[in-house]
């Protein structure tokens, strides 16, 4: 990994030391959605810092929390929910476990709380999230992992693979309706899933229909959805949620962070959708932890909202078209001897490599002046490749010198294999 001093940036773009530039070519940790050095996030900043930097909930009226919760509904299609707000993608997911378990406990009155997710997931880097999760480079040891550990495969082929045919939607009843009949309905509060594979796998996209049919499964069984799109949400996809772009794939709960903080605050926020919410208040319900000391605080606030300031003036048919002009440019890799697939959506993609060339190719791009972040996750022997998601804010003449920078980088290295 590449040990650069940045002295100023711009966008996309990192200045170094030496005179160079360099393409973030992953948004940071795929955080950065519109780039570096936002003039709206700062005016935003500035003018809360005018006011004040911190006001603690029960003394401060949290007018400007208000404003982004209210906002932040509104702006991926869920005017009518509820927001808790946090301090990270990790801490939402546990958020939203912890609201999960205490509806269904409340509308269904399950015996136990059982949250359960795919073997190539990831949810965060707390004890919980980690037991939780799929990931196989981060997964606890087994004495470790607090009991927990994924339930279902995820309808991808590395990880589900059929004697004939592709995974479909069909594949969430062999998987995630076994899985909660085999442990009990009872039992189970949520099913927790990305609705678009981040970094774990590699932008890996579920087949037509699947997510329609787990919410039905669930549906069915009294069972919540939760989805986390802290990665994929807010435009990450091309689209407000990644779970727009199918029919009947809304889920009760959503967490978002990584897009909501865009690099500048570290933030997280569990949306509740209208029909379960009030069951949060019932006098059965168990209490939950008050908010946190920073979650959220006044100058977190304001970051947000001057992200989605910047999200919001995008030009979106221009936004999307640069996202087909990325799909496009990479699809062209597919030609390429070492290139093994590229799947994504908008602007996150997984470029998946022949095994061994991973980090020659991260060596190789930053040569050519560019970042991507690495996966290693699926299938046995384990996938490898890169995630390839620039800022949203992007220009044309961005995508393109990416793009002509991976390939020359792919080309390369060919030729020494």
């Amino acid at each position: 990994m590449p040990d650069w001093e940045v002295v100023g940036s711009s966008g996309a773009w990192l200045h170094l030391v030496d005179g160079r530039r360099v393409f973030d070519g992953s948004s940071g940790l795929l955080c950065a959605n519109v780039g570096q050095g936002s003039p709206k996030v700062l005016s935003r900043i500035e003018e809360q810092f005018a006011k004040y930097s911190y006001g603690g909930a029960a003394v401060v009226q949290p007018h400007i929390q208000m404003e982004l919760m209210d906002r932040l509904c509104r702006a991926v299609g869920r005017p009518d929910d509820s927001v808790a707000l946090t301090t990270c993608g990790t801490l939402g997911v546990e958020v939203a476990v912890g609201l999960a378990r205490n509806i269904t406990r409340v509308r269904d009155r399950k015996r136990r709380g059982d949250i359960l997710t795919s073997s190539l997931s990831y949810h965060g880097m707390s004890a919980l999230t980690l037991g939780l999760a799929g990931n196989h480079a981060r997964r606890p040891r087994p004495e470790d992992a607090l009991g927990l550990g994924p339930a279902f495969s995820p309808p991808y082929p590395p990880t589900h693979p059929h004697s004939t045919g592709a995974c479909d939607a069909s594949c969430a009843d062999v998987e995630i309706a076994h899985a909660i009949d085999n442990i009990g309905a009872e039992n189970v509060s949520a099913v927790l899933i990305e609705p678009v594979n981040g970094s774990t796998g590699g932008a890996y996209v579920p087949p037509a229909g699947y997510l329609r049919r787990v919410s039905e499964i669930c549906r069915e069984r009294e069972v919540l959805v939760i989805h986390d799109e802290v990665l994929t949400g807010l435009w990450r996809t091309g689209t407000p949620l990644a779970s727009d772009h199918w029919d009947g794939a809304e889920p009760d709960l959503c967490i978002l962070s990584k897009g909501l903080g865009a690099g500048y605050t570290g933030v997280g926020a569990v949306l509740v959708s209208p029909e379960i919410a009030p069951l949060i208040r019932h006098k059965n319900a168990d209490p939950l932890p008050a908010m946190g000391t920073m979650a959220t605080h006044p100058l977190q606030a304001a970051a947000c909202l001057g992200v989605l300031d910047e999200l919001e003036s995008m030009d979106t048919e221009a936004f999307q078209a640069r996202g087909e002009r990325l799909r496009a440019g990479l699809q062209a890799l597919t030609g390429l001897p070492s290139v093994r697939d590229v799947r994504g959506l908008g602007f996150l993609y997984g470029v998946e490599l022949a095994s061994g060339l991973l980090w020659p190719l991260m060596e190789e791009t930053e040569k050519h002046d560019v970042f991507f972040y690495p996966f290693t996750g699926a299938g046995d022997p384990r996938s490898e490749g890169l995630v390839v998601a620039p800022p949203l804010t992007s220009t044309d003449e961005d995508i393109d010198f990416m793009v002509t920078a991976l390939t020359a980088a792919v080309t390369t290295l060919a030729r020494r294999c």
